[in-house]
């Protein structure tokens, strides 16, 4: 399963630096490139669908590897991922679960590599899942839940600061996060 994720995260990673060279605005136009990408490389792929959040995890891995390539890595453009990896994954066939908790984790978990700010881009990822179970006629509290814990599980993961930063940022940033994090025991 391995080879698959890494292939996957491969081909991910060529599509998106292809289809998104040269263009200005990485946020606007990834999300319905990535959206492209991700069908694609996950057509014929059911083993990568099924791996559930290890596929769509390496999905935006591959999408944000892209994004880098090009210098073009922003808190819109990770949002602007997360979101058109979301609706690519569930329109391969993934289920919504497994594509919100896999693309938000993994956002978290890039954007520390990448340099950016881990409670802005937590907010930027749970609002890019939303955007995109949304485009797809998905269950949004459900995905609000599941994103929300994905974020805060990912950025437990990180250590030192990292998850309480991710707290108080989609606490403020997101409506029910309050909520959502006061009902897990720490």
């Amino acid at each position: 399963m391995a080879k698959l994720l890494s292939k996957l995260v491969n081909s991910v990673k060529e599509g998106v630096t292809s289809a998104l060279k040269g263009a200005a605005d990485v946020g606007s136009a990834g999300v319905k490139a990535i959206k492209d990408v991700t069908v694609d490389a996950l057509k014929g792929a059911e083993k990568t669908v099924t791996a559930g959040v290890d596929g769509a995890a390496s999905v935006v891995k591959g999408a944000l590897d892209g994004i880098a390539d090009l210098g073009k890595t922003t808190i819109e453009a990770l949002k602007g991922t997360v979101n058109g990896a979301v609706q690519g994954f569930k329109s391969a066939g993934g289920k919504q679960e497994h594509a919100v908790k896999g693309a938000v984790g993994q956002a978290v978990r890039s954007a520390k590599d990448l340099g950016l700010d881990l409670g802005k881009a937590a907010v930027a990822a749970v609002q890019g899942a939303l955007e995109g179970v949304k485009q797809v006629g998905g269950d949004a509290a459900k995905a609000t839940k599941d994103a929300v814990l994905a974020a805060y599980d990912a950025a437990k993961d990180i250590g030192g600061g990292a998850a309480e930063a991710v707290r108080s940022s989609l606490e403020e940033g997101i409506d029910g996060a309050k909520d959502i994090l006061k009902s897990i025991k720490e």
